[in-house]
């Protein structure tokens, strides 16, 4: 961490400690990472008491962005106000990119017993949700090579742009299932791909040439490259019924999305 960096927290923890009416404040980002650049912004959550937050949710105001705590150029902080319960609720059903926005945080301060436990058992991949989501992203991949076809018989060009960037998002999203990693999000979706110890070793390639030249050829390719990781489970018309559930049907069992499960 560099050390402007930790003044700047040091700053947030003494205004914050002093209000009763936060419980805590927990770092993360790119700084509880290791991945922060000189001029990174200090991401945090604070903890509100029930009664702080019941005053924010009803003034819908639960941010809080400020450079006066910074000593550095383009410095400022970028906080979220959570409650207790928000936490258990992350730990315990959390999406992805929720859960990985917990890695490697830490606390500032804590009027909460155990709150580190809390927060590292939030950043932690639910295997028994693999084979679910694994089955999920191979029918994306699938289905979608019939969407960038469709377009290129019709010269659908926000038909084939959509299809392409889903298909490069569903592949590697496979791929992150694939080795029990958090998808984090489409900030870092990249280089978190990027870490993953079994993918085949054209994969980022195959998927930067999409994204920069979306067409048939490169989209097959992709495809081909995602089917030959493993042996999959389902065959197409299964991968076909996976896709209608997930895509069309989802609202009726309760199931998020699957671009944000």
């Amino acid at each position: 961490m560099r050390p402007h960096h930790q003044r700047t927290i040091d700053r947030l923890v003494k205004h914050f400690q002093a209000d009763e009416n936060y419980l805590a404040l927990i770092i993360g980002g790119s700084i509880a990472r290791g991945l922060e650049m000189e001029n990174s912004d200090v991401d945090f959550v604070l903890v509100a008491t029930d009664q702080e937050y019941e005053r924010r949710k009803a003034l819908q105001n639960f941010s809080f962005v400020s450079s006066d705590f910074c000593d550095y150029p383009g410095g400022y902080v970028d906080g979220k106000i959570v409650n207790l319960a928000y936490l258990a609720e992350a730990a315990r059903q959390g999406s992805e990119p929720t859960r990985w926005a917990f890695t490697g945080a830490f606390t500032g301060f804590s009027r909460i017993e155990d709150l580190q436990h809390i927060i590292d058992s939030i950043a932690v991949y639910q295997e028994s949700e693999q084979a679910e989501k694994i089955n999920s992203f191979y029918s994306q991949v699938m289905l979608l090579i019939y969407f960038v076809k469709e377009a290129h018989k019709r010269t659908n060009p926000y038909l084939l742009a959509h299809a392409s960037t889903n298909l490069a998002l569903f592949a590697s999203r496979l791929v992150l299932a694939h080795n029990k990693m958090l998808f984090p999000g489409h900030k870092w979706l990249m280089e978190e791909v990027k870490r993953a110890p079994n993918q085949p070793d054209n994969f980022i390639e195959l998927v930067e040439t999409l994204l920069r030249e979306p067409n048939l050829d490169n989209a097959l390719a992709l495809k081909d490259c995602v089917v030959s990781i493993r042996e999959w489970e389902l065959d197409y018309n299964q991968a076909l019924t996976r896709f209608i559930e997930d895509i069309e049907l989802n609202w009726r069992y309760g199931r998020p999305p699957v671009m944000d499960w």
